[in-house]
This record gives C-alpha cells, structure tokens and sequence, in this order.
C-alpha cells in the first residue's frame, strides 16, 4: 500500500510529535507498505522514511507550538503536498496535526482518496496552552468551529488518548464509529532499563555531564515550556532539595534552556540541575538509564504523552500529574500529584526516591505495561485494521 503524511512540523525533531511520526512510519514499512512524508523545511532526516520539504528561504526555523510563521509554512506545504501526492499516486493520505488534516482535506478530495487524521490534541487547546490565542479573544470561538469542521472531514480518525477520543465526540461531533484509539508508542528495545547498559557506559555519561556521584538522579526527557509543567518542575524540586540532599534533576530538552536555567538559579538550584539542551532520539535511551525516578509533570488535558512510555520502557518509576492521558498509560503503577500542585509534585518525587525497593517495583510493571500495549508493531497492525476499514467499501480507482 503507498501511504502519503502530511507533518506540518520541522521532522524531525527530538521530541513527541515526531517520534509518533517516525514510529508509524517505520513500523509501516517495515510491514511491507511504501510510505513518504511531506513536512516543512527544516528537520532532520530519518533513514528509511522518504522525505519531500516544502521549499522556503535558508536559514529559516519554525518554534514549537502555534506561530504565525507556521501559517505561511502551511500555505508553503500545501501545494507541496498535492504535487508529491500526484506523483506517488498514494492508496490514503494519513495527516498529522490539524493543519496537516486541513491540508489532507484538499488533497485527498483531489485525488479522491480517503483521509487519515492522527489526532493527538485539540487544536484550540494547544493554541491556548501555546498562549498564542487567549480565553477571552474573539477569534477563539471561530477557531473552534474551524477545529469542529476539519474533525468532521476524515474517513477516520486516529485519537492519541482515550480522553482525545472522549473529546472528539462529545465536543467535536465526530461519529464514534469514525474515531479508533491509538496510542502513543515506545521502541522497548531501545529505551530499556539500565541493567541493559554496560556499567562503564552510563558511568562515563555521568561524568561526562558532570553529575556528582553521590546524587539520587531524576530524569526529565521533552519539550520546556510552562503547559509541559517545566516551571512547576522547578519548584518543586526547590521544595524537594529542602528535604532531600542528593535530589538532582536531568532536564533534557528545549526551547528556552536559557530561560529555565536562569530560572533554576533564582531558585537556588543552581547545581541543582544539567541542562542538557535537545538530546538527539538515539541518545536519549542511556541518559534516561542513568535515572533513579523520572517526572511528568505536563499539564495539558487535550495532548498525550509519549514521555511517559519511554521512562515506562526503561523501567524507571514515575511521579506525574493526575491528567487522564497518566491514568491511562500508568494505571495504578504511577506515582500521582494534583495537577498544578508544585508541593504535590514535590511529595510524590520524594516518596519514590525514598523507597528504592517499592519504586523499582513499580518500574518493573511499568515495563510490562508497555510490553503488552504500547510497542509500534502493535500501533501498525492497529493503523493497517483502518486502512483496511476505510478502503474495502471504497469506489477509489487506485492506479
């Protein structure tokens, strides 16, 4: 099968977003289907994953979240799209992100092919955790029917959270027969817990990021901003070193390292915390095993979190906010705090640090969760069930 994404995005990028992206792909083609993906400009390129970039000045980057550059990238990529789509002559046209399905939208009624919408949050909650609109702005409430008409135009649907899926149709007025659970996923022989490093390994990592040796290490792996909780993290970690000497944070990550950093020395955590800056995806696995617990303090409700499967996958036990997406992905094996609740967070970090025995426990189930659920070949058998739902009644002549 010739499966066309469309990823308004700069893929790829050591983050969420794109690692879905990269996994479905893969996982695709290692299947036996033959996939390319449109995307922006910048990124860097996966082998294995046929890649055209909409065309743009050099040196031009695009931040993460909503931007009103992002807009004239959008503009840029559609044209891309259906030029690449004429070309490949693709079976279905699986979109990311709302703009992406937006795009899909003309390009697969062109051609007369089926949409795929990969939903992983509402387009208007992003906005506003992005703070690139505001509550009370009068464009909100267009935005939202915009979001509710572009939900309504895929074949199917691919909701990244039952409580995505939950959304689609009680807010969206998507049928729930064209919505189908899919959640984020890890590559477990990848991101594995620590024992499968070679000691002399993590040990130089360690030195190599100048962490003291006598320090409990909590491990942080994704994108700074205040909607994925980074502000709340430090403050709670004030809180946490108040109490516990050797509580040390590994923040990976980016945007706005900078500004974190002076945040995290106002706060007295100066030596405290590594910055690491972005680590790239082949990277992250052995940093995450030099952790003790790790921490997902994200607060959006409308976005998943595919952080939490990789500190799953490597067996670290897990402090998170009480949201639906942590529920769901850790179950009764996480470690909760009230969402927003700095002193919480605090509370639950210094719980499992605590009890090394009960927390590498909860490590181990996490593991299995992942095991049995959250794998990529498992997300492609269940992408390739709706590829098959939305082509068999099909009237598309395929060429």
């Amino acid at each position: 099968m010739r499966i066309l994404g469309i990823a308004p995005t700069s893929f790829f990028a050591d983050y969420g977003c794109h690692v879905r992206i990269r996994g479905h792909l893969t996982a695709l083609s290692a299947r036996g289907h033959t996939t390319m993906l449109v995307t922006y400009p910048s990124g860097r390129d996966v082998p294995g994953i046929r890649t055209v970039r909409a065309p743009w000045p050099a040196g031009s980057r695009v931040q993460v979240g909503s931007s009103r550059l992002k807009i004239a990238l959008d503009a840029v990529l559609g044209p891309t799209a259906l030029a690449a789509a004429l070309r490949f002559r693709p079976h279905l046209i699986h979109a990311y992100l709302h703009e992406g399905a937006l795009i899909g939208t003309v390009v697969a009624a062109l051609l007369r092919r089926p949409l795929i919408f990969d939903f992983q949050g509402s387009l208007t909650g992003e906005m506003l955790d992005h703070r690139f609109v505001m509550p009370d702005s009068a464009w909100l409430g267009g935005l939202r029917r915009l979001e509710r008409w572009i939900d309504c135009r895929p074949a199917a649907i691919l909701a990244s959270s039952a409580h995505a899926t939950r959304l689609l149709a009680t807010e969206y007025g998507v049928s729930p027969a064209r919505i189908h659970s899919l959640p984020d996923s890890v590559d477990p022989e990848l991101f594995r817990p620590a024992a499968a490093f070679p000691p002399a390994e993590l040990a130089d990592l360690r030195a190599r990021l100048e962490i003291p040796p006598d320090r409990r290490l909590i491990v942080y792996l994704g994108l700074l901003a205040p909607y994925q909780g980074t502000d709340l993290l430090l403050e709670a970690l004030a809180i946490l070193t108040g109490r516990r000497a050797d509580a040390h944070l590994l923040l990976m990550g980016f945007p706005f390292v900078e500004h974190y950093r002076v945040r995290a020395e106002a706060l007295g955590l100066a030596d405290r915390v590594t910055f690491t800056g972005p680590v790239p995806y082949e990277e992250a696995p052995a940093h995450l095993a030099l952790g003790h617990v790790a921490v997902a303090p994200k607060l959006s409700t409308t976005e998943g979190s595919g952080k939490a499967l990789t500190y799953m996958a490597a067996a670290l036990p897990i402090a998170a906010f009480d949201t639906p997406v942590h529920r769901e992905y850790l179950g009764d094996h996480g470690i909760y705090a009230a969402a927003g609740d700095a002193a919480a967070l605090a509370n639950a970090l210094a719980g499992l640090l605590a009890d090394p025995e009960e927390a590498a426990e909860r490590g181990r189930a996490l593991r299995e969760r992942v095991m049995t659920a959250y794998t990529w070949p498992r997300a492609a058998s269940l992408i390739e069930n709706v590829y098959e739902n939305v082509l068999r009644p099909s009237a598309h002549v395929l060429y």
